[in-house]
């Protein structure tokens, strides 16, 4: 009876206490509980339960499980049964399956109400069918997969597939792959990510609705980014075609050293070549890993990089990383090779030549991308590689090749230089983050003076209106302080280096023909400026990439939408129109 009655009992060190519902009786005490019984009468007339299969525990009472207040209303017994599922670390109780019979709603049920009766005759109640107790095994296998995926976010399993619109066929192909053992309903919701807007380009206009003119890096407020802003972009969509401008900062260096030492005017400093070996490797081993970083972002997220190319102004750095090869291959040491093969001249002429006649082409046209809409500092770059390619080929003993590329160059940078000069696109200032752009002024006119002396034969008259021109810009944005202060450090800051490296280059050329205290001082002044600005930056650039990690936010340039975003009617946003439509408006 203490085993039936089971309150503050212990059973194998734990404690037996149950719920006043419930009574703990032992299995074998229970009709029908894997076992069949036959009902018999003793001597008394007393109904006992008889085990067929154990014979052992024959003449023990037939115990019940009844509410008197319901069997006398209904006079129906009841059951409980339990339904337990395993779980890996703990007993889980699925409440589900638990399942407690009460036929009669007017029934309190209690402590005193319900227990074990082994003293009232079987007889003053109905004969029922005896209800048959199967044990079975608990289950302790693990949950299925779907039962993870209910529970777990599914950003805690799967990737991301808020990047899917730029990746290429490689990226969607291991997305599908991984997606496989997904749920079916999941397919639609992927076959529909492919099929949105954000497959198609978003239009010259549609760069300058969503983007701060005229750099068009800041964006509007309103605007909505088809990637989330609220999270850090993978690395590759962060990593911008403008960062072959470090390229061209620290290969240029090269060339300036391999100048400096092999100057006549200035050999009283005995510059040695090894600096220019040095540099000359930094910069190889800078192109290659800015190269194969890019390289990567065509393959994986080629959709990022055809926005990029169709950018107002990032179009323009698709010159850098073969201006870049072409300082290189200037700046040469001689330890290293003397003489490079003509081939390579045509080799890294020919992209350039390519980008040239699609830009001048749109310049010239009258399109949506004519010149006087998207005219922009970053657009020297595109007139910078027509100047050292003459330079290349001219320091190669080419003739007419080099002669194509300077007229070219020569008649576009004209009308670039007067365009810029009027701001005709927007007539606003630049911010001050894109100052340093304002010094790519400095750059085609200083390589344009070398590259005529190397085509001519000497520093003639044509070589020093181009020097002349190329001074007078350095002094009047060198004495403007603002454009050195007030902003933070960006990629935009390698715009200073090659500028005036090449006005350093320049000089030393000048210096040459025209030989005296004045000029070798400038020379040694503008070399030194630009030596101690590369470092400068060089070292920054690793800080922040590496030690802060804010050197590549999340490029939104990249992320507009195809369409505006709609907006409510009484809502009023002057951006929404393009520029043209309120000049004609302010007219």
């Amino acid at each position: 009876m203490e085993n039936q009655r089971g309150h503050g009992s212990f059973m194998n060190g734990f404690p037996q206490d149950l719920p006043p519902l419930f009574k703990r009786i032992t299995a074998d005490g229970v009709v029908g509980f894997d076992a069949s019984f036959s009902s018999r009468r003793d001597s008394n007339g007393t109904e006992v339960a008889h085990n067929c299969d154990n014979p052992a525990i024959a003449g023990i009472q037939k115990p019940s499980f009844f509410l008197p207040g319901a069997a006398e209303a209904h006079n129906r017994s009841h059951s409980v049964s339990f339904g337990f599922q395993g779980a890996p670390s703990a007993l889980c109780i699925d409440r589900s399956k638990i399942d407690i019979l009460i036929y009669n709603s007017d029934a309190i049920v209690s402590d005193e109400r319900l227990y074990h009766s082994s003293e009232i005759h079987s007889s003053s109640f109905p004969q029922k069918k005896q209800t048959m107790f199967h044990s079975q095994r608990m289950p302790v296998d693990f949950p299925s997969v779907e039962k993870f995926e209910q529970v777990l976010p599914s950003g805690e399993i799967f990737e991301d597939e808020s990047y899917d619109c730029f990746r290429t066929w490689s990226g969607k192909l291991e997305n599908r792959i991984s997606n496989l053992h997904r749920k079916p309903q999941d397919q639609a919701k992927i076959h529909d990510s492919h099929d949105t807007e954000f497959e198609a380009l978003p239009s010259v206009d549609r760069y300058y609705d969503a983007f701060e003119a005229p750099e068009l890096e800041v964006l509007k407020a309103g605007e909505e980014l088809v990637l989330p802003a609220d999270k850090t972009w993978p690395f590759l969509l962060r990593f911008p075609v403008s960062s072959f401008g470090m390229c061209l900062g620290v290969s240029s260096q090269a060339m300036l050293w391999k100048t400096f030492a092999k100057s006549s005017s200035l050999s009283f400093l005995n510059v040695s070549t090894d600096v220019n070996l040095v540099l000359w490797f930094i910069a190889l081993a800078l192109i290659v890993l800015v190269a194969t970083i890019y390289s990567l972002k065509i393959i994986f997220y080629f959709e990022a990089v055809k926005r990029e190319y169709f950018h107002p102004v990032r179009i323009n750095f698709f010159f850098s990383p073969w201006i870049a090869c072409l300082f290189l291959a200037i700046g040469v040491p001689q330890q290293v090779t003397k003489n490079l093969p003509c081939s390579l001249w045509y080799v890294l002429m020919a992209p350039i030549l390519c980008l040239e006649l699609k830009i001048y082409g749109q310049w010239m046209s009258g399109g949506e991308r004519r010149l006087s809409k998207v005219a922009n500092p970053s657009n020297h770059l595109s007139i910078l590689g027509n100047f050292v390619g003459a330079l290349l080929g001219a320091s190669m003993g080419l003739k007419e090749g080099p002669v194509f590329f300077f007229a070219v160059g020569l008649a576009h940078y004209i009308v670039l230089f007067v365009t810029l000069y009027q701001r005709l696109p927007t007539n606003e200032a630049l911010p001050k983050e894109l100052h340093p752009v304002f010094f790519l002024f400095i750059a085609a006119p200083s390589v344009a003076s070398i590259s005529w002396a190397k085509i001519n034969g000497s520093f003639d008259l044509g070589s020093r209106i181009a020097f002349f021109i190329a001074m007078f810009l350095y002094a009047s944005l060198a004495v403007r302080i603002n454009f050195f202060r007030g902003f933070r450090f960006s990629l935009a800051w390698w715009a200073y280096t090659f500028p005036m490296t090449g006005a350093a280059i320049a000089t030393i050329t000048y210096t040459a023909e025209v030989s005296n205290a004045i000029t070798k001082t400038l020379a040694i002044t503008l070399s030194t400026i630009s030596a101690v600005t590369v470092s400068a930056l060089l070292v920054s650039t690793i800080l922040h990439a590496f030690v802060f990690h804010n050197l590549f936010p999340n490029d939104s340039a990249i992320a507009i939408s195809y369409k505006r975003p709609k907006l409510r009617k009484e809502q009023f946003h002057p951006w929404t129109r393009s520029s043209e439509g309120r000049d004609n408006e302010s007219v």
